[in-house]
């Protein structure tokens, strides 16, 4: 079993989607902190793009020793969150705080009429002490272009580049890792 967690709009083939948010693609209607409808042990691969920034810092332990949880031995959390270093090299090549405003602060419309924000960013060095810290192994970056090669027409913010959709000379603003139970 593979679980898009806060999957949102995105629908990706091959994988049961979580998501607090009403969409019809949904398999799950659910936070992406509390998996209680899923076993222990029984979940293949994780993936979260721009999930984990809508946690506190307190809260984000809590979320992976979940995600964790319902992870077999050796299955693949594949996250993806706002790069909080490549968003200061754009800053710092632009020189314009409103090129960073969203990934830093983003705020995600649940079809419910309420916002969620981001509460936290991550370097990787951040990132991977964190995956440390919960027991996960074979901390590695992962690329879009590698992990999407069978679903060509998937696009989602792991691809994200500054200048916008610039996939080819602009700076990856998305910090894309992934580890092992």
């Amino acid at each position: 079993m593979k679980l898009h967690l806060g999957s949102g709009s995105r629908y990706l083939e091959g994988y049961l989607h979580v998501d607090i948010a009403d969409y019809e693609h949904i398999d799950i209607k659910s936070s992406v902190d509390k998996l209680n409808t899923i076993d222990n042990d029984t979940v293949d691969e994780i993936y979260a793009s721009h999930v984990l920034e809508y946690f506190d810092r307190n809260e984000v332990e809590s979320v992976l020793n979940e995600w964790k949880r319902v992870l077999k031995k050796d299955g693949v959390l594949r996250i993806a969150v706002p790069n909080f270093e490549a968003l200061i090299k754009v800053y710092q090549e632009t020189a314009e705080i409103e090129k960073i405003l969203g990934p830093l602060y983003g705020k995600w419309d649940l079809t419910d009429g309420n916002f969620i924000y981001h509460r936290t960013v991550y370097d990787k060095n951040s990132l991977t002490e964190l995956l440390e810290r919960i027991g996960f192994s074979d901390i590695e970056l992962w690329d879009w272009r590698e992990v999407f090669k069978d679903n060509l027409g998937y696009d989602d913010h792991s691809q994200a580049y500054f200048p916008h959709m610039d996939k080819e000379n602009g700076i990856h603003v998305s910090l894309n890792i992934q580890c092992k139970k």
